[in-house]
């Protein structure tokens, strides 16, 4: 009959959490970052559990770490019993205090689209607590606390079980008191300055709209680059100069008037579309409402976009 060892022989809990929290950032400073100590501490935890198990666990490469087949094996048990752990953890100690749902998106999608938008949701939903985590960078689902991503990438690239919200539209922008019209490129590129959002992506790129000439001329007048998307916006909404814009982000903004589509004889078609992820495939019924909620906007939004 089956024994499981005693519980004495178990590593202790911290060591174990050490262990996967790097296993799951394959990062011993990452890892330190998340468990809020430093790293020297963080590969002594790992250390201290391959010398109590008598194997050793990770390989250490000059960027990052690798599991030994050992590793790979411990931390597949480890990882979801540690999850499971937190689930209940959480639980218990939100007893009688209701759990936000944590939608992630990224800075941009956050304030033009998302916080525009959450009055509704109250109304709808007053019971509910909503955290936004704005970051650009990709967060992994299950992870991190977020129950829902908003996403942007190509159909090609989407993950499997994502929801298509909808596409994108690019068109150039301006504050009304601009008056700036692309069909008489010459006259508007040789008064008004570019604001541009720092991104590799070449439908939002200034060059991949102009005519070589047209660039040309804009860029003696010098091009303002901004490294978050939303900052290209209330740049415009400044009166600073032209923009790009994502439609789909700015209906509220165009339709209040407070910016305006520019005629343009150019078109650079935008590849991408937004996605929303849920962590859970049978999410607690919180996060299922959000989920619906947010997929209700979106409808609306590409209905918007297809008139």
């Amino acid at each position: 009959m089956y024994r499981p060892s005693p519980l004495t022989r178990l590593p202790s809990l911290d060591l174990l959490r050490g262990f996967v929290a790097v296993g799951r950032r394959m990062s011993i400073t990452l890892a330190a970052d998340e468990l809020c100590l430093s790293q020297s501490a963080v590969s002594r935890q790992i250390r201290a559990l391959e010398e109590r198990l008598g194997v050793a666990l990770l390989i250490r490469r000059h960027r990052g770490v690798a599991f030994t087949p050992e590793g790979e094996r411990l931390f597949r048990v480890a990882d979801p019993a540690m999850r499971q752990l937190q689930d209940v953890a959480a639980e218990i100690g939100s007893a009688g205090n209701p759990r936000p749902v944590t939608v992630s998106a990224s800075i941009g999608v956050t304030g033009l689209w998302l916080l525009p938008r959450l009055g509704r949701l109250k109304s709808l939903h007053p019971g509910i607590d909503v955290r936004l985590s704005a970051d650009n960078r990709i967060v992994e689902l299950p992870g991190d606390g977020i129950d829902l991503a908003i996403r942007y990438c190509r159909d090609a690239m989407v993950p499997p079980a994502a929801i298509p919200l909808f596409g994108e539209t690019i068109e150039p922008i301006a504050h009304p008191s601009l008056r700036a019209d692309l069909a008489q490129a010459r006259e508007t590129l040789d008064r008004l300055p570019l604001l541009e959002f720092d991104d590799p992506r070449p439908w939002l790129q200034w060059r991949s709209w102009l005519g070589e000439e047209d660039w040309r001329l804009a860029s003696r007048r010098g091009i303002l680059r901004f490294n978050q998307y939303d900052q290209v916006i209330h740049a415009a909404l400044a009166g600073q100069g032209l923009a790009l814009g994502r439609l789909e982000l700015l209906w509220p903004l165009l339709d209040q008037g407070q910016l305006q589509r520019v005629p343009s004889p150019f078109a650079v078609p935008s590849p991408n579309r937004y996605w929303l992820l849920q962590a859970e495939e049978q999410p607690r019924r919180e996060v299922a409402e959000v989920a619906s909620w947010i997929r209700k906007e979106a409808g609306a939004q590409s209905r918007r976009s297809a008139s």
